[in-house]
């Protein structure tokens, strides 16, 4: 992640493969503090499967409901 005044690096919670990056961010960086559960997102990402072919998602990812929640909470 760029910026004017840093850079950072973009961690993922899960593994696995990027394919589709959102080129509208290019034009418009700001889609992503404006919109980031519509025409923000970043890129989609096909998750890595376990050994019995489920995908691998951690035990406690949080849904973009419950995380709302716990920003609210945490202050």
């Amino acid at each position: 992640m760029e910026s004017v005044k840093s850079v950072s690096d973009l961690y993922s919670p899960v593994d696995g493969e990027v394919i589709e990056v959102n080129a509208e961010l290019e034009g418009d960086p700001s889609l992503v503090n404006a919109e980031p559960y519509a025409a923000g997102w970043m890129f989609r990402v096909r998750v890595a499967q376990d050994g019995s072919g489920a995908p691998a998602l951690p035990a406690d990812l949080l849904s973009a409901a419950e995380y709302d929640e716990l920003t609210k909470s945490a202050g």
